[in-house]
């Protein structure tokens, strides 16, 4: 099982499509609305047409940050959908998992049971502490 988070906390997941997967080159089904991303995907592969209204990219560790890059880069390209970090992300990184693009943050219930919602929540107000804002004055 697994716990969603978004900027409200630890919420149910309301998302009942079934995701297709993607592959590192560039595969996925034409049907899919919903794909599921590896970490290692390239983002100028993956269709922001409108046509996919989720994507999930794969965190398989805290450590691996190529997740953020896909994230941002699929904004960049006008993707609107929604967008959701799935696996080993914790609380500290929430905030630049919502800089990047994620709307949520999918993760194991045992990492949720080791960092609770109250530790979301203080990463929650993610657009305040904004360090590049701040150096731009």
């Amino acid at each position: 099982m697994t716990q969603l988070i978004n900027d409200q906390g630890f919420v149910a997941d309301d998302f009942t499509a079934t995701y297709a997967p993607f592959d590192a080159t560039g595969g996925a089904d034409a049907d899919a609305t919903a794909l599921d991303v590896p970490s290692d995907a390239q983002p100028e592969a993956i269709p922001v047409d409108g046509s996919v209204s989720m994507i999930r990219v794969a965190f398989p560790s805290s450590a691996d940050g190529r997740g953020f890059t896909i994230a941002r880069q699929l904004r960049l390209r006008g993707y609107t959908g929604r967008l959701r970090a799935h696996g080993h992300v914790i609380a500290d990184q929430y905030a630049m998992a919502r800089r990047s693009g994620f709307d949520e943050v999918e993760i194991p219930n045992d990492l949720a049971a080791r960092q609770p919602q109250d530790q979301w929540l203080a990463r929650a107000n993610w657009q305040e502490h904004n360090y590049q804002a701040r150096l731009r004055g």
